[in-house]
């Protein structure tokens, strides 16, 4: 899929890409750091049918929206004939015991036995993440595991 970079003199830099219906769908990313989130219309590619301003946090919040489920998806794929295991993506969530600390401190694969094999931040994916990766909030772990174990994790990550 090709992404369209167009700069826009005196604003900043606008980058979309056209989806199966035709539109566009993209970010402003403005010379000020402000981003908004654009869907053109269908006939003018050019004319904004919604334009969406997004806070830092929310653009990293949608990133993680948008980038965890296709990881997930894909690790499910890869782990389909693997009877037991499956894939879920577990939330820091602000009022979490373990936001601000490091993952090696939830113990969690001593405790559950299941793995983080990634964490998605600010639409980044940081691939298999050391004791020392410091949590944050809006943080979606991906987590390797049973049933099971990936309820503990879900809970342990709540509750401590």
């Amino acid at each position: 899929m090709n992404v369209d970079v167009t700069a826009l003199p005196g604003i900043g830099v606008r980058k979309d890409f056209e989806v199966r219906s035709g539109r566009r769908i993209g970010v402003v990313a403005h010379r000020d750091g402000a981003i908004d989130l654009i869907v053109s219309q269908r006939d003018d590619p050019d004319a904004c049918l919604a334009q969406v301003p997004l806070t830092t946090d929310e653009a990293a919040v949608l990133a993680n929206l948008l980038g965890a489920p296709q990881l997930v998806e894909k690790l499910k794929e890869d782990h389909r004939d693997l009877p037991g295991i499956t894939t879920r993506q577990l939330p820091i969530g602000s009022d979490s015991p373990y936001l601000g600390r490091m993952l090696g401190e939830t113990a969690m694969r001593t405790r559950t036995k299941a793995s983080i094999v990634a964490v998605m931040r600010a639409g980044q994916l940081h691939p298999s993440p050391g004791p020392d990766f410091v949590l944050d909030s809006a943080d979606l772990l991906v987590v390797v595991g049973t049933p099971q174990g990936l309820d503990a994790a879900a809970r342990i990550l709540a509750d401590g």
